[in-house]
């Protein structure tokens, strides 16, 4: 049972809690108009982002800046700056991210079928990058055009993606493209993203080969034979439409009207059909084929050059030795020969000295023997004028003088015996006495004088 006290002190607490929920009430709403007044008159900018921001006042704004931005209970879109169109393996259907995700592209396709030149079908694989406006003029163009980016890229860019790649491939075929035409493939498909597509039309045309097709001769013909095979084949050609100036008509990519560039354009892969995959695969085998065939005819060639080459050497190697020997033996001869004749010109040269020599002595000697006549001339006519005057008389006393010294140089050492035997002195038996041999000198003195005929007068 309650006193009247709870019931007053309970009935004072249910006021004041009404009280304060009422203060509290009074308080909340108007932060809460100011929090929804806030949360719609701001938002931050991201970097890569342009945004068309339209106030409560129909004004219109481009904001390029990062921050912060107001804008009074109005809307905005935010555009990348730069969008990617990309047909790559593995995208099933159209994906377009253009506000959600920065890092991938704006739109993802499927690889792009496309029909080549020849009627040889493939599946590519390209990326083109385009950049958007960033004025205010020409990025409002924009914005009420195509009114959100999802719209742009797909009313606008991903059908100029497609179409300009399915046109650059009617261009050329499958067989120049795999031949070597891949970056002329490329140059053209940037060049038509960035200025237009080209218009074109297609020729057929019958062009004549070079190469002549031989025949077996009929001998019904005589000399006007018939060119076996045909030499003509028909291509087709794609030929670029000219306006009167020479220059190409191109159809004008729409999204180049608002100011939308093309930074780049790739095509990263070609995946041609099967069917085309096998002839080129034929072809590539015919082609290494020919290529092995074609080295190994080089090798026999180099073979047969080089059976040569080792035949010439040899015979280059006997030759070179057959003239060195012959080099050698000339040499030796020569200079056999040259020896020769430096000894016969020695010879030569040593008879004409032996000669010179002898003359010079025999002139010498008869110049000797002059001076000698001469002298003994000069000697006997003195010897002559001498003995004339005196008779010889000097000399013939001198022979005698000198044979008296020989007689008596003998006489003084005669054997002289002690006891002489004899008779007499006028026995007639020499004995050998002194006075014997005295006169046995004289006798041969005069003997001597007689063989010397002079007489030892003075001559008158």
């Amino acid at each position: 049972m309650t006193t009247p006290s709870t019931e007053i002190r309970s009935a004072i607490t249910s006021d004041n809690s009404k009280r304060i929920a009422i203060k509290s009430a009074i308080i909340a709403i108007p932060l809460l108009i100011l929090g929804f007044v806030l949360s719609k008159s701001f938002f931050y900018a991201e970097p890569g982002y342009i945004y068309h921001v339209r106030t409560v006042t129909g004004s219109e704004e481009v904001v390029s800046e990062v921050g912060y931005k107001f804008y009074p209970f109005g809307r905005y879109n935010a555009w990348k700056r730069a969008m990617t169109v990309q047909s790559i393996n593995g995208a099933t259907v159209n994906s377009i991210n253009a506000e959600k995700d920065a890092n991938e592209a704006a739109a993802t396709l499927p690889p792009m079928s496309i029909m080549f030149l020849d009627q040889v079908d493939a599946h590519a694989e390209a990326t083109v990058r385009f950049s958007i406006p960033t004025d205010k003029e020409s990025f409002l163009k924009l914005a009420h055009e195509y009114r959100s980016p999802e719209n742009l890229l797909r009313t606008a860019l991903m059908p100029s993606f497609k179409e300009t790649l399915q046109a650059n491939a009617s261009l050329m075929s499958a067989e120049e493209y795999y031949a070597g035409g891949r970056t002329e493939f490329n140059s053209e498909f940037e060049k038509q993203m960035n200025q237009g597509i080209f218009l074109v039309k297609r020729e057929e045309i019958s062009v004549k080969s070079n190469k002549r097709s031989k025949a077996s001769a009929n001998a019904s013909l005589g000399q006007e034979q018939e060119e076996y095979g045909e030499n003509e084949k028909t291509i087709f050609v794609v030929r670029k439409v000219l306006d009167k100036d020479g220059l190409p008509r191109i159809k004008n990519q729409r999204f180049l009207e608002f100011g939308i560039t093309v930074v780049s354009a790739l095509i990263t892969d070609m995946k041609p059909n099967t069917k085309f995959i096998k002839r080129m695969q034929l072809k590539q085998q015919a082609s290494a084929d020919r290529a092995i065939a074609r080295e190994q005819r080089v090798q026999e060639e180099e073979q047969r050059l080089l059976a040569i080459a080792r035949g010439e050497r040899e015979v280059a190697q006997r030759q070179a030795k057959a003239k060195v020997d012959q080099i050698q033996k000339t040499t030796e001869a020569e200079t056999d020969k040259q020896l020769a004749i430096t000894k016969a010109e020695k010879l030569k040269a040593e008879a004409a000295i032996s000669k010179d020599t002898a003359a010079i002595n025999l002139e010498k000697a008869k110049i000797e023997s002059e001076t000698i006549r001469t002298l003994s001339d000069a000697e006997a006519y003195k010897k002559k004028v001498i003995l004339q005057a005196d008779n010889a008389l000097a000399q013939k006393l001198d022979a005698e003088i000198q044979i008296q010294k020989i007689w008596a140089e003998a006489f003084a050492v005669r054997k002289v015996p002690t006891t002489v035997f004899g008779g007499g002195g006028s026995s007639s038996t020499p004995v050998g006495s002194d006075a014997e041999v005295k006169a046995f000198m004289q006798m041969l003195t005069l003997d001597a004088a007689k063989r010397l005929n002079y007489n030892r007068e003075m001559s008158k």
